[in-house]
């Protein structure tokens, strides 16, 4: 477990902070789940070309079979998602979600989706997350994990985009709706002209209303969860919430640098998050 351990520390991810207080066996399952997210993002956000990209996620669709079948996986993060994961009733289907929507990032990149599109897309690359962590959490109520992981990933995802803004265009990457970019009377869609353009914040505002609409709903539902669940909950929306807030104090027409949370800040926060009722 080790490397898989690294990978998640070496990150900077700050759903470290969510992980580093669970019991062993919780705390495990949740590095090899998000070792599993980072290899498959990284598989998209790599420089192989198009035709390997779409067999490595195929291989991996076969190696949630391997798994789901009792075969013997091939990869070494199949094994333990095998070994750290399975005790806790993950749904392949969930699996797949998060494979189908970081894949619509492929054959090109995603440029102004609609509306449908962008939450569909919100819902694969960070409620699934969302679902499975709830799952490993202890949370056993299905409409509870759906609810809240949807709520909970529609705004970790916006703040992400709204935080990254500048960095996805440098990658040929626009995920502000089509919707929002019209209301702002942007007429582009190539990422490079919209992330200058005067009226992005605009944009970026009305995108802003949602995430904060989303916190809301899912600081509601944290509050239906058992203490032992609810905390690293917790940990993740209260970091995720400073760069939001962050963000929407300084204005939505700054969009660089980066808003940033020291590991004394992150750490500060994740225990305000422990010691809250």
């Amino acid at each position: 477990m080790n490397d898989i351990r690294q990978i998640v520390k070496k990150s900077g991810t700050s759903f470290f902070w969510s992980m580093k207080f669970l019991p062993k066996a919780k705390r495990e399952a949740m590095y090899t789940l998000y070792a599993f997210c980072r290899h498959i993002d990284d598989i998209i956000d790599g420089d192989m070309p198009l035709e390997e990209k779409s067999e490595l996620i195929n291989a991996w669709r076969e190696e949630l079979d391997n798994i789901y079948d009792k075969k013997i996986p091939a990869t070494d993060i199949g094994r333990k998602i095998y070994k750290n994961c399975m005790r806790f009733k993950l749904p392949k289907e969930e699996f797949i979600r998060l494979i189908d929507s970081i894949s619509m990032d492929i054959p090109k990149p995603i440029q102004a989706p609609n509306l449908k599109q962008f939450f569909e897309y919100c819902r694969g690359v960070a409620g699934v997350p969302g679902s499975l962590s709830l799952r490993i959490f202890g949370c056993k109520d299905e409409k509870t994990i759906e609810d809240l992981s949807t709520s909970l990933g529609n705004a970790l995802q916006i703040t992400n985009i709204l935080r990254d803004v500048k960095e996805d265009a440098q990658s040929d990457r626009l995920y502000i709706p089509k919707e929002f970019l019209k209301k702002a009377k942007i007429t582009s869609h190539n990422p490079q002209a919209v992330v200058v353009d005067k009226n992005l914040s605009v944009a970026r505002e009305e995108l802003a209303k949602i995430a904060n609409d989303e916190f809301g709903k899912a600081y509601t539902l944290i509050k239906t969860l058992d203490k032992t669940t609810a905390r690293p909950v917790k940990i993740i929306a209260g970091i995720y919430k400073k760069y939001f807030d962050i963000m929407q104090n300084r204005g939505w027409e700054i969009i660089s640098p980066k808003p940033r949370i020291s590991k004394f800040g992150k750490l500060t926060l994740a225990l305000k998050a422990i010691c809250s009722k």
